[in-house]
């Protein structure tokens, strides 16, 4: 599993010009699964992002995580964080999980997030959506389940 959080100050997220979802001050979650997912890297990741310290305490130093602040989080599926742009020019996706199975995996994902009482807004699986957001900092990191970076 692969996630790209970044620190926003507000987000919305568009499906047909409309908003589908909109959050406040917390983090923007793009998340891809690949084939290999499972519980194990759901709660990997989910206690990972829950817990990274990237929001400023009283003295400006990145010391709070998203549950300290009561942030919120939206929370998109991105597939195409498994992209593989090593050769050619055209991505390979042979490592990403199927739509049908990574549909689960990513409402498992939501569910599990939902338990820490925060306000979650999602996407919607394998829809056409833009992301607009206010990158706070700009903050941006990258996860990996299998700690590749």
């Amino acid at each position: 599993m692969r996630m790209v959080i970044q620190r926003v100050k507000n987000a919305e997220l568009w499906i047909d010009d409309n908003i589908f979802s909109s959050i406040n001050q917390g983090m923007v979650v793009l998340i891809g699964i690949s084939k290999s997912d499972g519980e194990k890297e759901i709660s990997y990741m989910i206690d990972k992002m829950m817990n990274l310290r990237i929001f400023n305490d009283e003295n400006g130093v990145m010391n709070c995580s998203v549950t300290d602040i009561r942030g919120d989080i939206l929370v998109v599926s991105q597939f195409t964080l498994y992209g593989d742009c090593r050769k050619g020019r055209r991505p390979s996706y042979s490592t990403a999980m199927i739509p049908q199975e990574a549909q689960m995996i990513y409402q498992k994902f939501v569910e599990r997030a939902k338990e820490v009482n925060l306000n979650i807004q999602t996407g919607q699986f394998q829809a056409k959506m833009d992301v607009k957001l206010t990158n706070w900092g700009p903050v941006t990191l990258l996860l990996d389940s299998e700690k590749l970076f």
